[in-house]
């Protein structure tokens, strides 16, 4: 790898505009006080790397189930999937990745498999990192049939700073394990129900890498 390649990450396309707009501000700011446009040349770098979208090495043993966010395992335990996905009303293993504003936010499937619904619920936007926000906050919900036929819940929630939750993928996609099937804009929260039996191999507190990191092993 180049040295300019560990700093200088490929945008997803998603934040073009919002880079556009924040260079165009910029500009404006020079013209008003060099303090400021300076001011507004560091929050264009920071909306760049925001939208940033590094490619990442998905582990391909069979039966793994990684990481769909960067960020920070926030919470741990059972909870019944959202109403709206059509699932049992059973509590399930709910693993939470906190995302801050400085986290990549693409997020990728945490196994392969066809997609089996997809479903947006609006709501509040309070902080993603309280346990709450999974009920009450915006948020969007995909279930991914995995090969041996077990659902696998993902869902996307919006936090105190996120107005736009962003899916790329349809009811009957198709996924691979690790590819990019949505992003929220600007501080979030991803949770993943764990099936009926599996044991997250994570723990609160752990740093996470989307596409990269196992949370748990299927056959395990």
């Amino acid at each position: 790898m180049k040295m300019h390649e560990t700093f200088i990450k490929p945008m997803h396309p998603e934040g073009r505009k919002f880079v556009a707009i924040f260079a165009a501000i910029t500009l404006v700011l020079f013209m008003l006080w060099d303090v400021l446009g300076w001011g507004g040349v560091g929050l264009t770098v920071w909306c760049y790397y925001f939208f940033r979208d590094p490619e990442r090495v998905t582990p391909q043993r069979p039966g793994l189930i990684v990481s769909p966010a960067d960020g920070i395992v926030s919470l741990i335990e059972p909870a019944v999937p959202p109403a709206e996905l059509g699932l049992p009303d059973v509590p399930l293993t709910r693993v939470s990745v906190f995302m801050n504003v400085f986290n990549c936010h693409v997020n990728r499937a945490p196994a392969a498999g066809k997609v089996h619904a997809v479903a947006y619920r609006p709501g509040k936007f309070l902080n993603a990192s309280l346990d709450k926000a999974s009920a009450d906050n915006e948020r969007n919900g995909i279930v991914i049939e995995m090969s041996d036929g077990r659902l696998l819940p993902v869902v996307q929630i919006a936090g105190l700073v996120a107005r736009r939750i962003v899916c790329f993928v349809d009811k009957g996609s198709a996924l691979s394990r690790g590819e990019r099937f949505g992003l929220i804009r600007f501080g979030s929260r991803l949770d993943v129900y764990l099936p009926d039996g599996v044991v997250p191999q994570v723990r609160v507190g752990q740093t996470m890498v989307a596409g990269e990191t196992v949370m748990a092993e299927l056959d395990r």
